[in-house]
């Protein structure tokens, strides 16, 4: 692996000449070749010792990533699911007040949950919603059966449907679930 810090001191050398970016750029490709720090790093340094930047060196870095999941935060986004569990991870963020990827990461890895749509079941219909559409069927067949031009009263249209209510998305009806409990399920109407 390539030590950079020398080309670093040459980039605040150029800088302190009073030399561009662009010149800085040229002369280390010409010096360095392949080795050679790639462009937008030369650029970024360049920008950094113009901006007052000293240091050649790295910045520090532990190597690990800084986390904002505390188990206050971790509990708030609990309880916020637990109150409406078909919160998309952007409206849970904002209710926290956490980074979009802290939230998918407490609800994933910490609370083990996972988004799934629910299922459409037929049979999950109420006694007065299949008394409906029995009572429609039978109409439209009494009349069908007593009007002879019945089907010329009948509109139809092009890749048209008309709806009774307005049906969920695939999107808009899944929810969060944790891994022990069972697959939620969308009414019928």
């Amino acid at each position: 692996m390539v030590d950079f810090c020398e080309q670093r001191a040459y980039i605040k050398f150029c800088f302190k000449l009073g030399k561009t970016a662009t010149e800085c750029y040229e002369m280390l490709k010409t010096a360095f070749g392949e080795q050679g720090m790639g462009h937008s790093q030369i650029f970024q340094w360049f920008s950094w010792f113009k901006a007052g930047r000293t240091s050649i060196d790295d910045d520090e870095y532990s190597g690990r990533r800084v986390s904002s999941s505390t188990p206050e935060m971790i509990e708030r986004v609990r309880q916020i699911i637990r109150e409406d569990r078909r919160h998309t991870i952007d409206e849970v963020s904002m209710l926290v007040g956490i980074s979009h990827r802290t939230c998918h990461e407490v609800l994933t890895e910490d609370l083990k949950m996972q988004r799934v749509a629910s299922k459409f079941m037929p049979r999950l219909l109420s006694v007065d919603q299949k008394q409906q559409r029995l009572d429609v069927c039978f109409d439209l067949k009494e009349n069908a059966a007593n009007n002879p031009s019945f089907l010329s009263n009948v509109i139809m249209g092009d890749k048209t449907w008309v709806y009774a209510y307005d049906l969920e998305t695939k999107t808009q009806s899944s929810q969060w679930k944790s891994l022990g409990s069972p697959r939620p399920r969308r009414q019928g109407k």
